[in-house]
């Protein structure tokens, strides 16, 4: 192909396989602005209100028509982002909060609206889970879909030209869901990362699409010729004859390797000398289970329960706890469900608990820390955890473990509750498992001493590779050091497989690097035998497994061993 323009290739993060070529399409948003405008008296207020209300009213509405939509297209694939928006939508705390700015600080619903869209971003963007942190474009979606229609300007249907490719600043979860697949080749943007919505939805809905490329996207035009590679995490513009060639080979290879993927769905994990390796799935909502099943998924290895205690005024009583574990329960049928007690505090925000604000939340008051503390906060969620266990297969699961101490009393405070529920008539799994999170390194280096404590371990490794380095992975000028394969952490998760091993204590792994195929055959070395991940890497994972042997995988550790740096390692994974 004869182009004036030169050829440039734009590195950023690939959210979603596969190879698209096709011509850009790019959209470019503007920011809201607030207005600045000061309300005069009662009657102002009143109308603003209004406006406010009526703009919500539209929005669920347009939410509701997609939704519709979907079911006309016979999909289900993103229908509970769109639920959970129009939950946002109507929740009493975002109207009480802008209408109590638009009353108390006299300003227009838009820039009340705006300032209380931006702070609930805030307080999201600001948690170190990715998954959570993740969730922040759900919430600016649902707010930008509010002043969109206070400022006139209600959302429309864009129009893409066949076989397009998208160039955005960012997709929002609701316009990837939007997607026609018949028109739309793949899409790249400047933000977001793999645990945003809209990869989700890509995974999903199988959209190659690159994320975080950065500014460099703005030198991308209407109609140029782009390349795509969802699994390399690049974008080629204006790319020359051969190379185009050459990525519609791989594209034709990628087609044949998800029709491999689909057909290994019912097949066990099962290494091919007969080891077999359980793969699980973390998830935050019962309505996850859906993709879990859906991509062969053994069971939960991880249930975040943080989203029950965020975005609310008080705490979950146990009843309200209970039926939202007792969903998972009946849902998951006999499927193994490893539930994390709450993990919050810190950086994870919840104002009705009053906790003090902290220079450096990830080394602060959180998870088991609180809970020890605030034991009647952990009691009505261990209460409400062992009733719901009577409907399914638990397991629970205690985070930020840093000492044996720790352990005991939580594992008192569970008896304690299984004395009370028993004097109480109420039926719970007596026999329910307890483990922990080893996500600290003093909890690695401690393993064989917390291996006598607990039933089980899950490796934490995002919190264990931050802790280890010292990186924060929020932090874009650290970014970078942030390495699952540097040696530290490598021995560090290599000596819990090794003491839970010895010990004879089941031993799984829930973070990131789980979910990296690079990773797979260096954790089955290690004699790693669990991984849990989000539920659309399973089947990649499962083809790792399948295609590999134990001996390979224990020659892959032994000579990664003899490596220095966490690149030499990446490339050595790479190359055998």
């Amino acid at each position: 192909m004869t182009t004036t323009k030169e050829s440039t290739r734009i590195e950023g993060i690939g959210v979603s396989p596969g190879i698209a070529l096709g011509q850009a399409f790019v959209i470019r948003r503007e920011a809201a602005v607030a207005t600045g405008i000061r309300v005069n008296n009662a009657m102002e207020v009143a109308d603003e209100i209004g406006y406010f209300d009526k703009a919500v009213s539209r929005s669920v509405a347009e939410v509701e028509a997609l939704i519709a939509e979907l079911a006309n297209r016979g999909t289900d694939d993103g229908l509970d982002i769109l639920e959970t928006q129009i939950e946002f939508l109507t929740d009493p705390q975002l109207r009480g909060d802008t209408v109590q700015k638009i009353e108390q600080e006299l300003k227009t619903a838009h820039d009340a609206l705006m300032e209380v869209t931006d702070a609930l971003v805030q307080l999201f963007l600001r948690m170190d889970d990715a998954y959570m942190q993740a969730r922040h474009a759900d919430i600016r979606d649902a707010g930008d879909r509010i002043l969109r229609h206070l400022s006139g300007s209600p959302h429309t249907q864009r129009v893409y030209p066949q076989g397009c490719i998208i160039i955005a600043d960012d997709l929002s979860p609701s316009d990837t869901i939007a997607l026609d697949l018949t028109l739309v080749a793949g899409f790249a943007t400047q933000t977001g990362g793999r645990m945003s919505h809209a990869a989700i939805v890509a995974k999903a809905r199988g959209i190659p699409a690159v994320a975080g490329c950065g500014t460099a996207l703005n030198g991308v035009d209407d109609g140029d010729f782009v390349v795509l590679d969802g699994l390399a995490g690049q974008v080629l513009v204006c790319p020359d004859a051969e190379t185009i060639g050459i990525y519609r080979e791989k594209q034709a290879h990628f087609a044949e390797q998800m029709a491999l993927l689909r057909s290994l769905r019912d097949l066990p994990a099962v290494t091919g000398d007969g080891c077999a390796v359980e793969l699980l799935a973390n998830i935050s909502e019962p309505d996850d289970l859906d993709q879990v099943i859906e991509n062969g998924g053994e069971g939960v290895g991880l249930l975040r329960t943080e989203l029950l205690f965020m975005g609310r005024d008080a705490l979950p009583d146990e009843d309200e706890q209970f039926a939202f574990y007792q969903e998972i329960a009946l849902k998951a049928g006999k499927r193994p469900v490893t539930i994390r007690t709450i993990d919050i505090g810190g950086d994870k925000e919840a104002p009705y608990l009053g906790l003090p604000k902290e220079e450096n939340p990830f080394l602060g008051y959180r998870a088991i820390r609180i809970c020890l503390d605030r034991t009647d906060i952990f009691k009505t969620q261990l209460r409400a955890i062992l009733r719901a266990s009577a409907f399914g297969n638990f397991k629970i699961m205690f985070p930020m473990i840093g000492s044996v101490q720790e352990v005991r009393a939580a594992k008192a405070m569970m008896q304690q509750v299984r004395v009370e529920l028993e004097n109480d008539g109420i039926a719970f799994d007596a026999g329910m498992q307890a483990g922990i999170m080893i996500e600290i390194p003093a909890a690695a280096v401690i393993a064989d001493l917390l291996a006598k404590e607990v039933d089980f371990f899950s490796i934490g490794t995002n919190d264990l590779i931050q802790y280890t380095l010292a990186v924060d992975r929020m932090n874009d000028q650290v970014a970078p050091l942030y390495d699952g394969f540097h040696p530290a952490v490598l021995r560090l998760i290599a000596r819990v497989i090794e003491e839970a091993n010895r010990a004879g204590v089941p031993v799984s792994m829930c973070g990131e690097l789980a979910g990296d195929p690079l990773a797979t055959r260096l954790l089955l070395g290690m004699g790693l035998r669990a991984f849990s991940m989000s539920a659309v890497s399973i089947p990649w994972i499962k083809q790792q497994v399948r295609e590999t042997t134990l001996a390979d995988a224990q020659y892959v550790f032994e000579a990664i061993r003899g490596l220095d740096t966490a690149g030499e390692i990446r490339d050595f994974c790479k190359n055998n």
